[in-house]
């Protein structure tokens, strides 16, 4: 594996390899696949902080998505090994979240994607934003420095 270069220190990190299915007509991953990448990496981590659906239903609270931005820097093909790093770099502590992205080519250090995330926190049985509980105000502490988003 090659150094990488994380735009942040200490990302948590999902790794992945890509697959037959994520290739598309022009011989790389296709474009939804990095999205799909992207929402795994988040529950991910979610579930390493003690969030998981159960205690989402406990609460009857959810994050869910509002806005995705995405910078396709590289194409990755298959074989390749990918290392999604993210970080929450905003949490307002009432509504809103933000978590940036990067995907690494692991062989290669070589940046392949930034991305960002915002999400709201809802009441799971009516889907109306609501304030976050207290659990995921903590939970979600910033774990990169504040971007000017949440």
């Amino acid at each position: 594996m090659a150094d990488i270069d994380w735009d942040h220190p200490d990302p948590f990190i999902h790794e992945t390899v890509v697959a037959p299915q994520h290739i598309d007509e022009f011989q790389h991953t296709n474009n939804v696949v990095y999205l799909t990448w992207m929402a795994k990496t988040a529950w991910e981590h979610s579930k390493h902080l003690g969030l998981d659906f159960a205690v989402y239903r406990e609460l009857n609270r959810g994050m869910v998505v509002r806005h995705h931005e995405m910078d396709y820097l590289a194409p990755s093909h298959e074989g390749t090994t990918i290392l999604i790093g993210t970080w929450i770099v905003g949490n307002d502590g009432r509504l809103r979240l933000r978590r940036r992205f990067q995907m690494v080519n692991a062989q290669t250090g070589k940046t392949l994607l930034r991305g960002l995330s915002e999400f709201i926190c809802i009441n799971i049985e009516t889907g109306k934003p609501t304030r976050m509980p207290e659990r995921f105000v903590k939970a979600y502490a910033l774990t990169a420095p504040p971007d000017d988003g949440a």
